[in-house]
């Protein structure tokens, strides 16, 4: 190997040991900049990423039950329309007042059960209901159904406090329509022919019709103290309050016939 050989390798290696000591500098740099700590924000964002992905899965869940729920409500909707178009015929037969609180109740039932998208299309179908008002059925011979006096928020609010007592409307006017109920089935039982009555509602029978015929009942719905067993009117001290007050009001009256305490639904004047 002659001088000039042996010079040029020399210098290779020790360009190459320069590099080398380059890059073990950059290394030092690179590890002062990033210590060991930054381990454990690695593992924080990890940890995060996985928390992330757990609540993604969870939001799918969420849709998929909601999408599986979707035809559930559009039965309900549609279920909740059969009974609007119920209660606007039954409406034909109400108070004035009662009208006015269903046609209420009925909208704005109708606009939180329906999608922002149908709630024009449900306002404009009762607008038309209304136009178009269902004919009232046809009066069946005999007597009709018990009327469904209910009380007003005026006329509780006359009484006085000692009178009124914890009543309020829900309470009085649930007690009014379980009234209405005693005296329907009584109603049926006066009219039933003796072959469709039970053998344990015959002598019942008998003695509702006896008690039809007196002068103070006669041509008049009415039910027995006996008959009273909820579900919202009893026989307690807010079942005894509620007659009183509907006493009061003028939508009974009360006579004793025989044994019976006899309670005569009345047409307020």
């Amino acid at each position: 190997m002659d001088a000039k050989n042996a010079g040029s390798s020399l210098d290779s290696m020790v360009s190459a040991f320069n590099s080398r000591i380059a890059e073990l500098q950059e290394l030092v740099i690179a590890r002062n900049m990033y210590p060991a700590t930054s381990v454990t924000d690695l593992s924080s964002v990890d940890a995060a990423l996985k928390a992330m992905e757990l609540q993604v899965q969870t939001i799918k869940e969420r849709l998929r039950e909601e999408t599986l729920a979707i035809p559930k409500a559009k039965k309900l909707i549609d279920a909740s329309l059969k009974q609007q178009k119920k209660l606007q015929s039954m409406s034909v037969y109400a108070p004035s007042h009662i009208t006015e609180r269903f046609s209420t109740l009925n909208l704005e039932s109708s606009k939180s059960l329906l999608p922002e998208t149908s709630k024009q299309d449900a306002c404009s179908g009762i607008l038309k209901l209304e136009e178009e008002p269902v004919p009232p059925p046809k009066e069946k011979k005999g007597r009709a159904s018990p009327p469904l006096w209910f009380i007003t928020d005026h006329e509780l609010d006359s009484l006085s406090s000692y009178m009124k007592g914890r009543l309020t409307l829900e309470k009085v006017n649930a007690a009014i329509n379980d009234m209405a109920t005693y005296a329907e089935t009584n109603a049926h039982l006066i009219a039933a022919p003796k072959k469709k009555l039970a053998e344990n509602q015959f002598e019942k029978a008998l003695e509702l019709r006896d008690i039809a015929t007196t002068e103070a009942v006669k041509g008049k719905h009415f039910f027995l103290e006996s008959d009273i067993k909820g579900p919202h009117l009893k026989l307690d001290n807010t079942g005894k309050a509620i007659l009183t007050v509907l006493r009061h009001l003028g939508r009974i009256s009360e006579t004793r016939i025989g044994h019976n305490r006899v309670i005569i639904l009345l047409k307020p004047q």
